[in-house]
């Protein structure tokens, strides 16, 4: 930690890094977004739109690959998208056919070199691959291919797809995908590039969205309709658990090689917590989803109050809905700061709250002598909402209900969220009643499983993966198989810029 001897421009850079994700260890982390373009002369300035539009999806590196037909044209760098793309490097991503990318580290630590799209040539010619979730056979692969000679260059699960490709004995491009595609477990939503083609595909489960879409006779195709809803495209539908999408020549065709599983498993977290509000996913408005598990948690957890107030911006629908159903005043109580940063480092070590303080802050007065309950999405670790709490009472708030439109967090994700283990998670250490003592609320309330699956059903009329609140994972996780959390570079500590 910094001191008066070591000021913060004198931090080495894993320091740095040490103190972002620390000030982010309250929350689920983002995963990623993939973007694609194919067949219009604005292919890369679409591909950058659509990537800002996603950017909420990962902040830590971001990349376009564009092709004109016979080469592909690459920029990738560790940062925000509108930090990284500017007119005169958009203008050098020539092409019609491009792909993008933005991430946030789940398999694979934050470094350049594990910055997407990842690109190769092969005999086939060139690809790149822009990969969304999480791989949970990866690390037994990849022994399995280092054995056999392969070299790799980054320690990210996706790079395992294209070594894949690249040694498949298929002829056509499309067929080694689908080859490369049939021997990974996990989760995987992916567009991949090649010379003339865009090709995308979703694991047999479902667990991550993705979207076409069509503009100017183009065809687009990204992780969510926001970014679709940005360039002026119109969404045609989603890409189905086990298809495979190739388009080419201003031509889709759907291939389904993969034996689509009985149940889909898509994850409810992106409902709950991930998806930006204005999105559709599996053919459900997020924002109207979210109200409803809010509605839900009113009819499981009632309380007597004088308001209804959302932890900012996480709790906003949830908390709506469940002032609808209440019958109680919706309010904000809490001011958000909107220009804080996710780089921002706390001034000293002593100040502990900083970080929360910065970035919420509670009215006075208006708080005097009232009842409110207090609606957020998740508890993680249970830090922030310590915080929260004690600030509210600071302010004059009588008595502090804290509902959660989730079920209590057991267990991590392992197929693309990047989310503590066991151990650091607060509902697998403590009971409802300890949870409870330790924020300082007079009453704690979490949706049920069952309600949880309830409005699934009800909503989403398929199958949900819910294995971070009830334990019950639909792929086996063998932890010999998986990547390493954080690097295969064991002796590599350097921090890539370019």
């Amino acid at each position: 930690m910094p001191s008066a001897s070591r000021p913060f421009d004198r931090l080495s850079p894993e320091e740095l890094t040490t103190l972002n994700r620390a000030h982010r260890a309250d929350r689920f982390h983002d995963h990623c977004g993939v973007f694609g373009v194919h067949g219009h002369e604005d292919a890369s300035h679409l591909t950058y739109l659509g990537l800002y539009a996603l950017q909420h999806r990962g902040q830590e590196s971001c990349g376009i690959v564009s092709s004109n037909g016979k080469e592909h044209i690459a920029h990738r760098a560790m940062g925000l998208v509108a930090d990284t793309f500017g007119t005169e490097i958009l203008e050098r991503l020539k092409g019609r056919h491009a792909v993008g990318h933005v991430r946030y580290s789940t398999a694979g630590g934050s470094m350049l070199r594990n910055a997407q799209p990842i690109c190769a040539n092969t005999d086939g010619g060139p690809v790149s691959i822009a990969h969304n979730g999480n791989l949970v056979n990866a690390g037994v692969i990849r022994r399995e291919l280092e054995g056999r000679g392969a070299i790799f260059g980054s320690s990210s699960d996706s790079e395992v797809l294209l070594h894949l490709l690249a040694r498949s004995r298929e002829r056509h491009m499309e067929d080694r995908f689908i080859d490369a595609i049939s021997r990974v477990k996990g989760a995987f939503s992916i567009a991949m590039l090649t010379d003339d083609a865009l090709i995308a595909a979703r694991d047999p489960h479902g667990f991550r969205p993705l979207s076409i879409g069509r503009k100017d006779g183009a065809y687009i195709i990204s992780s969510e309709t926001c970014a679709l809803d940005l360039i002026g495209a119109t969404h045609e539908r989603d890409v189905d658990p086990g298809e495979v999408i190739v388009i080419r020549r201003g031509r889709l065709r759907s291939i389904r090689p993969l034996s689509r599983e009985a149940d889909e498993h898509f994850c409810i977290m992106e409902q709950i917590y991930f998806a930006r509000p204005d999105s559709h996913l599996v053919g459900h408005n997020v924002y109207a989803y979210r109200k409803e598990l809010g509605r839900v948690l009113a009819r499981e957890h009632e309380v007597a109050a004088d308001m209804v107030v959302p932890v900012l911006d996480s709790g906003n629908a949830a908390a709506l809905g469940y002032a609808e159903e209440a019958g109680i005043p919706y309010d904000t109580a809490l001011i958000r700061n909107h220009y804080v940063s996710r780089s921002f480092i706390e001034p000293t070590q002593k100040i502990r709250d900083f970080k929360v303080r910065v970035k919420h802050n509670a009215i006075r007065g208006f708080l005097e002598g009232k009842r409110m309950i207090l609606v957020d999405d998740s508890i993680i670790r249970g830090t922030t909402l310590v915080k929260i709490v004690g600030m509210l009472r600071a302010a004059g708030a009588r008595e502090i209900h804290v509902r959660i439109s989730s079920p209590p967090t057991i267990g991590p994700c392992h197929y693309g969220i990047d989310t503590p283990n066991k151990e650091e998670l607060i509902a697998y250490t403590h009971t409802i009643e300890e949870i409870r003592d330790k924020i300082g609320a007079d009453s704690l309330g979490y949706l049920s499983v069952e309600g949880l699956r309830n409005t699934a059903a009800k909503e989403l009329k398929r199958g949900i993966c819910d294995g971070c609140f009830s334990n019950d994972y639909p792929v086996p996780i063998d932890p010999l198989q998986s990547m390493p959390q954080l690097t295969l570079f064991r002796a590599v500590k350097e921090v890539e810029t370019e």
